[in-house]
């Protein structure tokens, strides 16, 4: 006798949910406040009309939100919609298709009344189907005058029809369709995290460099110190920068330390790097001395919060030849053949002054330790980690550490400093990492740009966070270079309003741009010496970047449409080195969000909703102009009748330069890269 198997379809099949990954074993992620993408594949037999819906439910399992899904590409059952989840924490969300029996109707009333086919048959059908829906409403007034005037006779049977589509009817239906069969996709984990974690401008600056002093008469240099560095927190606040990143400040080792450009032998006074952790004066949970103490770490950290400003600090699980571990727990290390202990290497590239950890011989204790050493950074005021090379430690370590710090002090923050392979990269986004530096620092032709901004805003944006930082310690392009001033301002512009995320390290507003011989990284590199800069002089005379910098955060500050990464969309130009593109985002008056910022997912604006939306040109050639025709979809737009003159065209204010032109479906630009390489432009709405 044979059995049924259960079967693995519903009524109305829901499939390729998306943002889902591994079928859910992972939480897709996302901030509060911000739009998700939701798309999925349902379809069902026959031509009868279905219809989809997007479901969010809170931590508490409770419904939130419930928006219709539009179709998709023609012929491919694909439907788009967004969620937008209010607060932090673990919700879920759901796909759930349904029978339209009054979309069915409409449409084959639609047809068969005007051609005089059936026409009381569909009208009583119609009439039933109004009565059903009326049942079903707490407000039923506009329905059960529907059902009576469609069922009306003595009508003509025009006005019997139109009975059925008034705004009243129409609003009623939107809100409390008539569903049947109605089938889900199932529930999926959606991770909800604070605002940091997914947006934010970073800058990075060595404390032992602000405010050190250099003696001419010796040769030598006085290190800053963390009272020293918070006088530059006020500038750093001010181009409008969220995020104070500082490389690690614990004490540095003397065993192979290296010189100035990374050479062998360090002198007498050479300060080595910050990143061979560990000497007599302690290791991952002690502060050098010449940075100062707790205490005034912890002034520091107070300073930078009355600034707007919240501390990162870097956590780099490695460590010099005279940290407190090699000698009290050397099983944390490989021992090679010879019984030495294994220092880093990156061939032909070697790191003598840093020992690698090993997480194999004593996984618990090791990771322990690390545990403690997150925990006591946390007690010190310290709620962003950015990670030096993660993707030389476990994975399953670091889902593990994210998972616990994240439940004992929600709301921390860790960003993978992992420039690798993207399998690891996207698996550590898995595994908790809230945000992640990316290839963008080598995409610099429109080709690259437009593919890559497309791949992390659309295909990985549910679990791979992008941070855009233009420049590092170890990494100067030859695109900045040789690009001259354009090729930073460049680079900045697109930082800034490709990704919710990115990142300065200090020194790029002043162009510094001369790299080590045969190197892709600066001379006299800040991470084996101290740097001395006069950002004040040089922003007086004309020469630095700051202004930019400062406006390009204050736009991102003002459109909340920078603050998406699943909304942007690439437009086509005729020239290969201009790159377009445009973000949108609405709101409800006043300011509170609406749902559908993702274009084409949202039926048209609601009267009160406010909609933002900027189109960013880029010439993306540093040393010449270019001109070139931009064809915009126009539906990405998000466009009104309002918004629209007798001409169909609309205007854009840029909010670089201030000007303003009329604009519409092919435009003409020409952006010179020595004057302005770029514009934003803001879509006047209401005009």
């Amino acid at each position: 006798m044979s059995t049924r198997r259960k079967a693995r379809f519903g009524r109305i099949p829901v499939t390729d949910v998306f943002p889902v990954i591994e079928g859910g074993r992972f939480p897709a992620k996302a901030v509060a406040g911000q739009d998700v993408l939701i798309r999925a594949t349902a379809f069902r037999e026959g031509h009868d009309a279905l219809a989809v819906e997007a479901v969010l439910y809170d931590p508490d399992g409770v419904e939130r939100q419930r928006m219709p899904m539009r179709p998709g590409a023609p012929g491919l059952d694909e439907w788009l919609g967004t969620l937008r989840p209010s607060t932090e924490g673990n919700w879920t969300f759901e796909v759930e298709a349904w029978d339209d029996p009054i979309g069915t109707w409409r449409h084959d009333a639609g047809i068969k009344v005007l051609a005089g086919i059936d026409t009381e048959l569909m009208l009583a059908e119609g009439a039933l189907l109004f009565r059903e829906a009326a049942a079903a409403s707490p407000n039923p007034a506009a329905l059960q005058a529907a059902a009576t005037t469609l069922a009306d006779t003595t009508l003509p049977a025009e006005a019997r029809m139109a009975a059925a589509s008034t705004a009243a009817v129409v609003d009623e239906l939107s809100q409390r369709p008539l569903r049947r069969m109605v089938t889900g996709g199932g529930r999926f984990p959606l991770l909800v995290e604070r605002d940091l974690a997914g947006r934010g401008a970073w800058y990075e600056f060595f404390p032992r460099s602000e405010g050190a002093t250099f003696d001419p008469e010796t040769g030598t240099y006085t290190s800053g110190t963390f009272a020293t560095a918070a006088e530059r927190l006020e500038a750093v606040a001010d181009m409008g920068f969220d995020v104070i990143y500082l490389p690690p400040i614990h004490p540095i080792g003397r065993t192979f330390r290296k010189g100035p450009n990374n050479t062998l032998t360090a002198g007498e006074h050479d300060p080595g790097s910050p990143w061979a952790i560990g000497s007599a004066a302690g290791g991952h949970d002690s502060i050098h001395p010449d940075l100062g103490t707790e205490a005034d770490f912890a002034a520091f950290v107070d300073r930078a919060r009355n600034l707007g400003l919240e501390v990162a600090l870097d956590l780099a699980l490695q460590a010099s030849p005279d940290h407190p571990w090699v000698t009290e727990h050397p099983e944390w290390f490989t021992t090679r053949a010879d019984g030495t202990i294994a220092y880093a290497e990156n061939p032909p590239k070697k790191y003598q002054d840093i020992y690698p950890l090993n997480f194999d011989n004593d996984p618990q204790g090791l990771s322990a330790e690390i545990l403690r050493i997150v925990r006591l950074w946390i007690g010190r005021g310290v709620r962003i980690f950015r990670v030096d090379n993660p993707h030389t430690k476990p994975v399953g370590f670091w889902e593990w550490l994210i998972a616990q710090v994240a439940e004992e002090h929600p709301g921390t923050v860790f960003l993978a400093e992992a420039f690798t392979r993207p399998a690891m990269m996207h698996a550590l986004g898995r595994a908790g990492f809230q945000q992640s530096y990316t290839y963008f620092t080598w995409r610099n032709t429109k080709e690259e740009l437009a593919e890559y901004f497309t791949e992390v805003s659309r295909e990985t944006s549910s679990y791979f966070r992008p941070n855009f930082f233009v420049n590092t310690p170890d990494i100067l392009t030859e695109y900045l270079q040789f690009g001259g001033p354009a090729a930073f301002r460049i680079r900045a512009a697109l930082a800034a309003t490709a990704s919710p995320l990115w990142g300065v390290y200090a020194g790029f507003e002043l162009y510094e741009h001369v790299a080590r011989p045969g190197a892709e990284e600066y001379i006299d590199n800040e991470k084996f010496q101290y740097k001395v800069r006069d950002f004040d002089t040089a922003e007086a005379e004309g020469r630095s970047l700051a202004p930019y910098l400062r406006r390009l955060n204050a736009i991102r500050a003002d459109h909340p449409a920078l603050g998406e990464l699943q909304n942007l969309v690439v437009h086509p130009t005729s020239d290969d080195a201009t790159i377009a593109y445009s973000k949108s985002r609405r709101t409800d008056a006043g300011g509170i969000p609406a749902p559908g910022a993702v274009p084409g997912t949202e039926a048209a604006p609601a009267a009160g909703q406010a909609i933002d939306t900027l189109i960013i040109v880029v010439n993306t050639d540093p040393h010449g102009a270019r001109e070139a025709t931009i064809d915009l979809d126009l539906d990405a737009l998000d466009l009104r009748p309002q918004d629209l003159d007798d001409e169909g065209r609309f205007t854009v204010d840029d909010l670089v330069t201030g000007q303003s032109w009329k604009w519409g479906a092919s435009n003409y630009v020409r952006l010179d890269p020595h004057h302005e390489p770029a514009h934003i432009l803001h879509i006047r709405r209401g005009t």
